[in-house]
């Protein structure tokens, strides 16, 4: 969720005109939910140990897959920067500081796996993998690809 956030400006407002659309208002109803279910993660800041239920955690899912669709051209547009950093480096440099930023602003930096993804040296490959996983998410099958693929993390 940060990395589509990194690239959505308006991210929070787009989780829940996404939840709205795709009907899970019910599990979903307001930005409050969200950020609540969202806090669940050891990381972040605000860090509140609760156990998450199967149906939020998919609709999670479901709203980080059309997140992903809606914003495929940006995803490839950045991968393409990273790619030919040489000619065309703004997209990269841009998603690259921006995720650090909300890494700084909603997350532990104290805590050793958040320091990996701040160290400029090696989180280009973190970075790389999960818009990898969002451009592969846009598919067809992606929510099943990337429920899958979160269940075996």
């Amino acid at each position: 969720m940060l990395t589509l956030e990194t690239i959505d400006l308006n991210g929070a407002q787009s989780l829940l005109n996404l939840s709205s659309n795709l009907n899970l208002n019910k599990i979903l109803p307001n930005k409050v939910t969200i950020w609540k279910l969202r806090n669940n993660n050891p990381m972040r800041k605000s860090y509140i140990n609760n156990k998450i239920t199967i149906q939020a955690f998919d609709a999670l899912t479901k709203l980080a897959v059309e997140m992903s669709k809606a914003l495929y051209p940006y995803i490839r547009e950045i991968l393409q920067s990273r790619d030919d950093i040489d000619k065309n480096p703004y997209a990269w440099n841009n998603f690259k500081n921006r995720f650090i930023e909300l890494i700084y602003e909603r997350l532990n930096i104290n805590s050793m796996r958040v320091k990996k993804l701040i160290d400029p040296n090696g989180n280009d490959e973190i970075l790389i993998k999960n818009l990898l996983t969002l451009a592969l998410c846009s598919s067809d099958e992606g929510y099943q690809k990337l429920r899958t693929s979160l269940l075996n993390f």
